[in-house]
């Protein structure tokens, strides 16, 4: 789909050509979100995160994730970007981007599509603490 990007990568993640790549002059509405590393969790001073995903699925899972997006409200532009290895406190492991006509379309389906991608799509996160580390958010 043209009106539709989706990355799964290694590097650092470019929020302003999310942006920029979202908006169109047909777009009265663009929401973002965006996903920062956080320096604990529980009380616990957190020192990096990592990322793993099983790709090929994570992709698909994306695309269905977009779609279903697309069919429940009228969206223009759908963007998911994420990374993948290790991330420090402060680096940007997902953005999600929408542009609409209206912003309700846009805040309803980026908060959509993050909600569900935490829910459904294979990538697994790791909290490395001074004590060591565990696996969060494990799901597929």
């Amino acid at each position: 789909m043209t009106n539709t990007q989706i990355l799964l990568s290694a590097e650092t993640l470019n929020i302003q050509s999310c942006i920029d790549w979202v908006m169109s002059p047909e777009s009265g509405g663009v929401d973002v979100f965006i996903g920062t590393v956080r320096n604990a969790t529980k009380g616990k001073a957190v020192l990096k995160l990592d990322f793993e995903a099983y790709e090929p699925m994570a992709i698909s899972e994306m695309e269905k994730i977009v779609q279903q997006a697309f069919d429940k409200w009228p969206v223009q532009r759908v963007l998911i970007h994420h990374r993948t290895g290790a991330l420090q406190v402060g680096e940007v492991p997902v953005i999600i981007a929408v542009s609409a006509a209206h912003r309700d379309a846009a805040f309803d389906a980026c908060r959509y599509i993050i909600d569900t991608l935490k829910q459904t799509v294979p990538i697994w996160k790791k909290e490395a603490f001074e004590d060591g580390d565990i696996w969060v958010a494990a799901h597929p």
